[in-house]
């Protein structure tokens, strides 16, 4: 493993947080699945990113105000998918409104997007989909037109993934650049063979003492394999090199047998 990790130089950005937001009652039920999340974190790990936490909520509208408003009190990057269009159950436009103390108003470019596509059948009701907190600056939608909108490091897109997909990536390279980094968080896993956790229980809070910006994280698999535990450590590779070589130093001098199963990004 020491072999395997390389240090580097490259200086990494300011950290900031990153949110997901899926909105949509029929997540909760089960009727469809999500496909968000994973595109998501695999747009922002090409980025040198990573999602820090995300929220499954349904369509209601007390619900989405209060965490609208929690989440625009910080300074995180947020995307939220779904709950844009124009049918009565969507009201993550009006609710984003609130939240973030604006009125909501007809934006006069997604006003002209949605007449460009629909002419006179934009009205009464898909125009509905031009109404946005007065502060909001719109994302385009390569799909069909039909557009989100941001306010407050909130970014908010349909439910649909195909769509969802490209208006995330045009924020991420619009708006976010300078959050990208050339030297993202790494991991490094082992397997730990016939060791409990609560052996190893003392050399983990040492870990955590002595590497700060280092997280791990233990998975046992229980008796019925052997008491196999995959072992991780999660940061900046200069970090991990270190705080690995010192576990693996902790292991052997615990006579712990190990298997070192690789790095990823």
């Amino acid at each position: 493993m020491k072999q395997g990790l390389n240090s580097t130089n490259k200086v990494k950005p300011t950290a900031r947080k990153v949110g997901l937001i899926l909105i949509g009652d029929e997540l909760l039920n089960a009727s469809r699945e999500d496909k968000h999340m994973q595109t998501v974190i695999d747009m922002l790990k090409k980025r040198g990113m990573k999602l820090s936490w995300m929220h499954l909520i349904g369509d209601d509208e007390e619900e989405l105000i209060s965490l609208f408003g929690k989440t625009m009190a910080t300074t995180d990057v947020v995307f939220s998918c779904g709950g844009i269009g124009a049918t009565p159950d969507d009201l993550t436009r009006e609710c984003a409104a609130i939240a973030s103390k604006q009125a909501i108003v007809r934006h006069p470019e997604a006003q002209a997007l949605i007449e460009g596509v629909y002419g006179e059948r934009a009205y009464p009701d898909r125009i509905i989909m031009g109404d946005f907190p007065e502060k909001a600056e719109i994302i385009p939608n390569p799909i069909n037109q039909m557009p989100g909108f941001s306010v407050a490091n909130h970014h908010f897109v349909p439910g649909f993934p195909s769509m969802a997909k490209p208006m995330i990536q045009w924020v991420l390279d619009t708006k976010y650049q300078h959050l990208f980094s050339n030297s993202p968080d790494i991991e490094v896993r082992w397997d730990l063979h016939e060791v409990g956790e609560s052996d190893l229980m003392p050399t983990m809070t040492n870990l955590l003492d002595c590497f700060p910006g280092v997280g791990l994280s233990s998975l046992p698999s229980g008796a019925k394999q052997g008491w196999l535990i995959d072992f991780g450590l999660k940061g900046q590779r200069s970090k991990v090199e270190e705080a690995a070589s010192w576990f693996e130093d902790q292991l052997q001098s615990l006579s712990v047998n190990y298997d070192y199963r690789g790095e990823s990004g």
